[in-house]
């Protein structure tokens, strides 16, 4: 017996001489990128190889964020596109400004709740041609290339378009993307053509081309948005919408612009938190944190059950609100300002039992998912926080005619409930759930999002929760385990089975319905996050493993 106990130790032997010699090693997987020149993270790894050689050319950061997106409008068609929406938020780091370009589309005009009515349709149609609004992506690149572009428009596109035309290796997580949503795609013949070659979804490895973006793509380098809006891309979008009903019209195309917006923000002990304000859904992340503000965060770390209860609980509370009060700002003035009080989020964190889940939360009273993120560092330290979408995978389901890119379903946020302030009418914006995320302190500077529909207020929270209460690096605070819920009624919550068992089960005790998740999985979103130093003018970058990408540094060409 005393042989078999020494023999036992033995291995924890091993081990401890090991760690010794080594260190004690780290708990997440992957380095942070570090260097002085500029890098772009994305989800896609040939998006972000092409946004750091237009840095290497001496392009801006925003020269480098929209070559990045055209080539994930290609390589990650379910997900972003030239049918989508875009919001970005830019630090200029030569001024120490923050700005924001709102480019969400309106719905079309004639698209109203009598219209719907007229054709039986009672609820908000969640996809087909009645939940496509106009895109607002296109015209965002140029508003924002104008102001902050160095390269030529032209420029810009040649990366996307080569992969188009000679095609490109579906990556694995795509590749998943792809088969979930195949049924969506089957209801539309253009579809079923342009993303079902052979009439299957690609596998992993397959070489999927797209020669109809690719052309799309031509005529934007070529001639500007106004292929766009009003050319030749135009008139594929109106004969799409024609032909299925729809009501998109050549005035509803022609008379978007984007908006230049001031992002909202709050201080979370000692850091500037921004988001951009309504009708995105960046106000839930802050009044969340806080929420998260009135009590210390946990000496036992991020993953205990006091600090994952109270970051599910303040979560509810959050997302009651921002479902209830956010809607387009030119038609309803929300509350913001009540909303991020340091007050009202007192009352708020007040309703939280420590020791029991609510399971029917309301919201309060303040007036008293897909998508694609990337970020981008230039040599300056400009950072473009930056993020597109089709909404969900493959949005509206269906494809410009010729054209090859999905029509988004952002309408399907849309209410047809008379007294809701995001109910649908024609030419108004809906409730918007991609919001592109920046935070700072002194001489840190973080441009960070976390994609994946209504997961992306509560993930932005724990990122930043975990920067500022766990003093993580910013690849530790993106690879952490995270949770995720898609509302704020119910006790359920999905979180990956990286979190300690012993809090799963504490969880459950206090009333928690938990769905346990593969370790890495897309359904807490895919992010990406940069840190400039303005100090000492060097950069960090993260990207997260739940998806393909990666933060590649631009290369020094001599």
């Amino acid at each position: 017996m005393r042989s078999l106990r020494v023999l036992a130790t033995l291995p924890l032997l091993a081990l401890t001489l090991h760690v010794t010699m080594f260190g004690q090693g780290r708990n997440y997987g992957r380095s942070m990128v570090i260097t002085q020149q500029g890098i772009a993270a994305t989800s896609q790894t040939l998006a972000s190889s092409a946004a750091a050689q237009i840095l290497a050319k001496g392009g801006s950061a925003v020269d480098a964020a929209i070559a990045a997106n055209t080539v994930l409008a290609v390589v990650e068609p379910m997900k972003t596109g030239l049918g989508g929406d875009l919001f970005v938020m830019y630090w200029e780091a030569g001024t120490g400004k923050l700005v924001g370009l709102n480019a969400s589309g309106t719905a079309p005009k004639a698209l109203t709740p009598e219209f719907l009515a007229k054709q039986g349709i009672k609820t908000m149609p969640g996809y087909g041609i009645h939940s496509f609004t106009v895109p607002g992506a296109v015209d965002g690149w140029a508003q924002i290339h104008k102001r902050y572009g160095k390269l030529p428009w032209k420029d810009l596109f040649q990366s996307a378009i080569a992969y188009a035309e000679q095609g490109f290796p579906v990556t694995e997580a795509i590749q998943e993307s792809w088969a979930g949503a195949e049924p969506r795609l089957r209801v539309h013949p253009e579809s079923v053509r342009v993303f079902l070659p052979g009439g299957k979804v690609p596998k992993q490895g397959d070489l999927f081309k797209n020669p109809d973006i690719g052309h799309a793509l031509r005529l934007i380098a070529e001639q500007g948005p106004s292929a766009y809006y009003k050319g030749d891309i135009a008139a594929a979008i109106l004969k799409t919408s024609k032909k299925l009903g729809g009501t998109m019209t050549a005035e509803d195309l022609a008379g978007f612009s984007s908006e230049w917006v001031t992002p909202i923000s709050i201080d979370y002990r000692g850091w500037k938190i921004a988001e951009l304000p309504p009708n995105s859904q960046g106000v839930a992340a802050l009044e969340m944190l806080n929420i998260m503000e009135v009590t210390p965060a946990s000496p036992f770390g991020a993953f205990s059950p006091a600090e994952m209860h109270k970051r599910i609980e303040a979560m509810k509370l959050a997302y009651a609100d921002v479902r209830r009060f956010v809607a387009d700002p030119h038609t309803y003035d929300a509350p913001v300002d009540r909303m991020l009080s340091k007050e009202y989020a007192k009352k708020r964190a007040a309703l939280i039992n420590p020791r029991e889940a609510q399971c029917d939360v309301p919201n309060g009273d303040p007036l008293g998912s897909n998508t694609t993120y990337l970020t981008v560092v230039d040599k300056d330290g400009n950072i473009a926080s930056w993020i597109e979408s089709v909404y969900e995978e493959f949005g509206s389901g269906l494809t410009a005619e010729g054209m090859g890119f999905i029509m988004q379903n952002r309408g399907a946020l849309f209410t047809l409930d008379p007294k809701h302030p995001n109910v649908l009418a024609g030419g108004k914006r809906p409730f918007h759930t991609i919001i592109p995320a920046f935070m700072e302190k002194g001489d840190q500077h973080i441009g960070f999002g976390i994609m994946g529909g209504a997961n992306q207020p509560l993930a932005h929270a724990q990122f930043a929760s975990n920067v500022i209460d766990f003093n993580m690096n910013i690849q530790q605070a993106l690879e952490s385990p995270r949770f995720t819920k898609k509302n704020s009624g119910g006790c359920d919550v999905s979180i990956e089975s990286r979190v300690p068992a012993a809090t799963l089960q504490q969880l459950s005790e206090r009333g928690h319905e938990i769905r346990i998740r593969r370790e890495y999985t897309q359904e807490m979103g895919r992010g990406q996050a940069i840190l400039h130093d303005s100090k000492t003018k060097t950069n960090y970058a993260a990207s997260d493993p739940r998806a393909d990408g990666e933060a590649i540094p631009e290369p020094i060409i001599r």
